[in-house]
């Protein structure tokens, strides 16, 4: 009976790499920073009471910040707002049908075309955004003092020339 022959396979290549390259931090980043704005938002008291805890609750994820985010205070078509955010059309029409359950949204008649419809915030809205923003400057105040003035400023700028050479930002 021959005797099992022994395979010797290569040292496998490291790869540390694959936690630590630029758009894995980045996207910690984004993840870290986008939470903190959440629990900021779910502890404001000038956020609606049911919208603040659904927040607390996390029912509230990154993905709809991107209504915050990217509808205009004029209203936006959904196709608009869905090309602005980088979602497919169908992906935030559910979004804007969610927020328009909370209160967030609402979609009335485009007046430069019957058929469609505009995406506008409400007042209860408008109160998520300038809340949104409160926690926005609040994050970003805390991102300088954990990583100071010099190297906050060196990365938005980094981060600011990045995203501007692609040709889009969402």
């Amino acid at each position: 009976m021959a005797e099992p022959t022994s395979f010797s396979f290569p040292a496998p290549p490291e790869d540390g790499w694959r936690q630590t390259h630029l758009g894995r931090l980045m996207g910690h980043a984004l993840r870290r920073f986008d939470a903190r704005v959440l629990q900021l938002m779910a502890h404001n008291v000038e956020v609606p009471l049911a919208l603040s805890n659904l927040a607390a609750r996390q029912q509230v994820s990154a993905a709809h910040i991107h209504i915050t985010r990217h509808l205009s205070l004029g209203g936006d078509r959904l196709t608009d707002l869905a090309q602005r955010a980088g979602m497919s059309k169908q992906a935030m029409a559910d979004l804007v049908d969610q927020c328009a359950a909370w209160g967030l949204v609402t979609r009335s008649s485009d007046p430069r075309d019957a058929r469609a419809r505009l995406v506008r915030f409400t007042a209860t809205g408008l109160a998520w955004l300038q809340a949104f923003r409160d926690a926005v400057a609040q994050a970003e105040a805390e991102f300088r003092a954990e990583v100071g003035d010099d190297v906050a400023t060196v990365v938005s700028m980094g981060l600011e020339a990045y995203a501007g050479g692609s040709g889009c930002l969402y």
